[in-house]
């Protein structure tokens, strides 16, 4: 891997939730299913931004090299059409990409993470280029229409653009 996606850094950003105790083992059940798959519960300390603020012990779904689902580094562009094309119990997984960028920014400059912010244009050009293609497609359809009832053929023809999801229209 190059570039930004290649450093980590030594400060992770992130919110930490005080839950009731009355609450804890319904919301731990919640988060076990929602972060089952690739991630390991670890306790670290939390250290507020305030540094008036004491830190806390929290605990954190992590995802460890030695996880079965761990992935390792990969490929940006790969990963951000892996990211646009998955949905998952909890939604689509480019609305939970754009949702962290939105609370990271939220949080200060001092937040930002270039991986993240880098990711979620990838996943952004995507979608605009696949909404540049339907606008493509249904013109090419009502092309395809006018060309039928005065006798002109089309000839669809994958793209190679996406995999076969997509195709274009070619005229004969």
């Amino acid at each position: 891997m190059s570039g930004k996606h290649a450093t980590t850094e030594d400060r992770v950003w992130g919110a930490a939730y005080r839950i009731m105790p009355s609450k804890v083992t319904e919301v731990q059940a919640y988060l076990d299913i929602r972060e089952i798959n690739g991630y390991s519960i670890q306790y670290t300390d939390f250290h507020p931004a305030d540094p008036d603020l004491s830190s806390i012990n929290c605990l954190v779904y992590i995802g460890l090299p030695n996880n079965p689902q761990f992935q390792g580094p990969q490929d940006p562009d790969a990963l951000a059409v892996h990211i646009w094309q998955s949905k998952g119990p909890s939604g689509e997984n480019k609305e939970y990409l754009f949702m962290l960028e939105q609370a990271l920014d939220a949080q200060g400059p001092e937040s930002e993470d270039a991986h993240v912010k880098d990711l979620a244009q990838r996943v952004r050009q995507l979608e605009a280029s696949d909404q540049m293609f339907l606008v493509s497609v249904n013109s090419a359809r009502s092309t395809e229409a006018s060309d039928k009832a005065v006798g002109r053929g089309i000839n669809r023809v994958n793209s190679g653009v996406l995999g076969d999801q997509h195709e274009e229209v070619e005229k004969l």
